[in-house]
């Protein structure tokens, strides 16, 4: 496994962080144990997770999985990089979402004792909170900073004006401020090529991509389908609408003779901006196919064909940005 640097700060993670989305809802407790501790195995020390997984209002489901799998001992909680998120609803009361100083102290409590833990690494903002004040917002993290409770703060689903109204908000008080951006972004969707990717290398934010697979579009939908698979309602709309790229996607990595979820994760790992895409297996053997795409190295050929068949929002390849 390789390690970075997260953003500006000393912390090392793997160069693959673990999604637990599918853990409770599509995943299984004990199926979930097996892959976390095969994550470690492999060397992958990033998890990343949320308060609103498992999608049953208020309970926590992911996190608290998480939570058992620590309580089982054997250095299982010292050896991960924890990543949750704050913002979601989490009850029917008002102050029960969103990033007031009352949520965000009560969301942590409650994220802390689910996961048996006294310790978050990376609490990120799950999405920009228009009606909160940043010095509220930051007063709040301040406190989690100084309590020991929490040790780095980062954002998701940020714009880039959001990233830097953020962090020159924390400058003034003296605060360290954002470290890491979480953002969809795949081959397909590159649209924060534009104005979140400058940002987050301006402010030193390490980034941490969702969705590396475009919801299974980059992951040989065109195959599957030739074997008889049916794909969802929704991704057979999105197949005929992008039918003409992922055809042409598929045939390359063919000609790579890689599978095309392998390649989609392996141009990520090659953007300069990006820390560790988020892989979220649902299954052990997902895992290990996700830690093949580590092995794959793309020429600034193969790159520049990829650009050519997915092109960025502001051109073909990436020179077209100053970064």
């Amino acid at each position: 496994m390789e390690y970075t640097q997260l953003g500006r700060t000393g912390l090392k993670v793997s160069r693959l962080c673990l999604g637990t989305m599918n853990f409770g809802p599509e995943t299984t407790e004990a199926d979930s144990y097996v892959i976390m501790d095969e994550a470690l195995e492999q060397g992958i020390n990033f998890f990343d997770t949320a308060d609103v997984y498992g999608w049953k209002k208020g309970e926590g489901v992911t996190e608290n999985i998480i939570g058992r799998w620590w309580a089982q001992g054997g250095g299982r909680r010292d050896k991960v990089v924890i990543a949750t998120k704050v913002y979601g609803d989490m009850g029917d009361w008002p102050n029960e979402r969103r990033l007031s100083a009352l949520h965000i102290r009560k969301a942590c409590e409650a994220s802390l004792k689910r996961m048996q833990t006294d310790y978050i690494d990376l609490y990120q903002m799950h999405h920009i909170d228009r009606l909160s004040p940043w010095d509220e917002i930051w007063q709040a993290m301040e406190v989690l900073v100084q309590q020991g409770k929490v040790l780095y703060v980062g954002s998701s689903n940020f714009a880039g004006w959001h990233i830097a109204q953020a962090n020159e908000a924390a400058k003034a008080r003296h605060f360290y401020g954002l470290v890491s951006e979480q953002s969809l972004y795949n081959l397909n969707a590159r649209t924060i090529e534009l104005e979140v990717i400058p940002a987050c290398q301006h402010y030193g934010l390490g980034l941490i991509p969702w969705s590396p697979l475009a919801g299974g579009l980059l992951g040989g939908v065109l195959e599957k389908q030739a074997a008889g698979r049916r794909a969802s309602e929704r991704m057979q709309k999105e197949i005929e609408k992008h039918h003409a790229k992922i055809e042409k996607y598929e045939a390359f990595c063919k000609e790579l003779g890689e599978k095309p979820a392998d390649v989609g994760i392996a141009w990520l790992l090659h953007q300069p901006a990006v820390t560790a895409p988020i892989i979220g297996p649902r299954t052990s053997s997902q895992l290990e196919d996700s830690l093949h795409a580590m092995t794959i190295k793309l020429s600034p050929e193969q790159l520049k064909t990829l650009d050519e068949i997915f092109p960025g929002p502001g051109g073909t390849a990436p020179e077209a940005y100053a970064w």
